[in-house]
């Protein structure tokens, strides 16, 4: 993925932040498929989304070249990760997937989002993508889901920045990426 890179390490912390991660352990630690711990952990994201004192500053700095992802937490036991993703107008993600099950919340702006169904090579015929939904997640919006199908691009369609959290189930300072794959196949749209 063409994040910024920077070390991963968990930057400074607010109150509000923890309060969060203590929210996403408690869910997480339920033990739950991956979906439906997906779906508490949303629960525990949404009452925090907009708060002026989620992020610190520095957590809210973008970078002018491409996208810029603050690792907020990652888990000691790799269960679960926090990151904040500062997008500026008109950066985006290639189309991908996900290692884990992910949740994603805006907090400033708006993110973009296409969401995309493989369709196998059969009969000589290569494989593509479709694109299946098209959608402008707001701010205070959250949405969830959990391989496989997980497959979506995401971009800053408008003139501000726009700064989403996302909670992997994996340890991101770990594995250095979210992505399990990136899709260069052809896409009908």
């Amino acid at each position: 993925m063409s994040a910024s890179t920077t070390a991963y390490r968990a930057s400074r912390t607010t109150e509000r932040l923890d309060a969060l991660v203590s929210g996403v352990r408690e869910a997480v630690g339920r033990g739950l498929p991956p979906d439906l711990t997906a779906y508490l952990v949303g629960e525990r994201l949404a009452p925090h989304l907009g708060a002026a004192d989620l992020l610190t500053e520095e957590q809210r700095e973008g970078d002018p070249e491409r996208y810029r992802q603050h690792l907020l937490h990652a888990e000691h036991d790799g269960s679960f990760s926090v990151v904040g993703i500062v997008w500026l107008p008109g950066q985006r993600t290639p189309v991908h997937d996900h290692v884990s099950w992910c949740v994603a919340g805006v907090h400033e702006g708006a993110e973009h989002e296409r969401r995309y169904r493989l369709i196998p090579a059969s009969s000589g015929a290569p494989a593509r993508l479709v694109a299946t939904e098209d959608l402008v997640n707001g701010q205070g919006t959250v949405c969830g889901f959990a391989p496989p199908g997980d497959i979506h691009r995401v971009w800053n369609g408008g003139t501000e920045r726009a700064i989403s959290l996302h909670v992997y189930g994996a340890d991101i300072s770990r594995l250095g990426t979210s992505v399990r794959r990136v899709y260069e196949l052809p896409a009908d749209r």
